[in-house]
């Protein structure tokens, strides 16, 4: 019997003893035909040495721990994930292991070898997309997968939890048209990410009901930070036929547009209406208290929590797609327009 029989071995132990990649391990676990016969069979033979235990036979009764994956954990937008997440998790007594991956092939290997090395039980991943290769990686590990607000278009083969992304963009754009506002900027987020394009469509709608053209000169693109909502608003701010109000698409962006406004001399909501989207804690705080759409951040962690929890223990997914409602918060950051 080898030293490690006995006690719990993990594929990356089998991989290092091996002299391959962890992926190669999982691709001979998942069954996969793209492994020389050679390797398939020293694998196999050491995963029969060390009696490793292939999580698919028998779903575990509960689960021990359960990895919160970011791109980047640079935004308090993260920790009201992270709160939620965290809260479904202890109730069940499960741990929780945060990282950021920060869109680095380099730090998404490193991290599914650490994750394979904890034996982790379940992945929640943040705005990204689960690409074929990193999805094949995680069933060969038998890890079940939830991901949160998805980079790409939602996948049904993975259960996915987001808002309803375009209806608040709408909900943001008709609170400014009805106080009497045509000339309205948007600040977006990426395009490539799903969220940002259905604000962005919402943004389209509004304007689209009251029979507004969309000036392509009031449509920039940023990255949901307070920087890019800086430069975006001044962006928008000089030119000469500027915008009355604007609609950014997260409340970071929406608070560099007031500093845009700040810098021109510009009060809000006197001279200019600015609406954000999220509902941080700091929407409240800020000067003057900020419009926003509200966003269940927490509860889409909780929700996902639970719902990779389920699937630990083997229970069924009743929809791959949950969306929960947004929802229009008025303070103190519109008015109808000057004039």
């Amino acid at each position: 019997m080898s030293e490690s029989q006995g006690r719990a071995v993990t594929i990356a132990a089998i991989a290092a003893e091996a002299g391959v990649s962890l992926p190669t391990v999982s691709r001979v676990l998942n069954g996969r035909s793209d492994v020389a016969p050679h390797t398939r069979e020293r694998v196999e033979a050491l995963l029969r040495e060390h009696g490793y235990q292939r999580r698919g036979g028998r779903p575990r009764e509960r689960a021990r721990l359960v990895d919160l994956v970011f791109n980047d954990l640079d935004s308090p937008w993260a920790l009201e994930i992270i709160r939620g997440v965290e809260d479904a998790a202890h109730a069940e007594g499960v741990g929780t292991v945060v990282s950021a991956i920060h869109r680095r092939v380099s730090a998404t290997r490193a991290w599914l070898e650490n994750l394979a090395a904890r034996a982790s039980d379940g992945v929640i991943l943040v705005t990204s997309e689960l690409d074929p290769v990193l999805a094949s990686e995680l069933r060969g590990l038998q890890v079940p997968a939830v991901v949160i607000d998805p980079a790409g278009v939602p996948s049904l083969d993975v259960p996915t939890v987001g808002a309803t992304d375009w209806a608040g963009g709408l909900s943001a754009t008709d609170h400014l048209t009805g106080l009497g506002h045509r000339r309205i900027g948007f600040v977006g987020g990426p395009a490539p990410l799903w969220s940002s394009r259905a604000r962005m469509d919402g943004y389209r709608a509004g304007l689209g009901a009251v029979d507004v053209a969309v000036d392509p000169d009031l449509v920039v693109e940023g990255d949901f930070g307070y920087r890019s909502g800086s430069e975006s608003g001044e962006r928008l701010l000089a030119l000469p036929d500027r915008p009355t109000a604007v609609f950014a698409a997260n409340d970071q962006m929406a608070l560099g547009v007031y500093e845009a406004a700040r810098r021109r001399g510009l009060r809000v909501p006197e001279d200019l209406s600015v609406v954000g989207f999220d509902d941080l804690p700091q929407a409240q705080w800020s000067s003057p208290p900020l419009t926003t759409v509200h966003q269940p951040l927490a509860q889409m962690g909780t929700l996902a929590a639970r719902t990779v929890l389920r699937m630990v223990r083997g229970e069924p997914v009743e929809t791959p797609r949950i969306e929960l409602a947004t929802r229009l918060v008025v303070r103190d950051s519109t008015a109808p327009p000057a004039g």
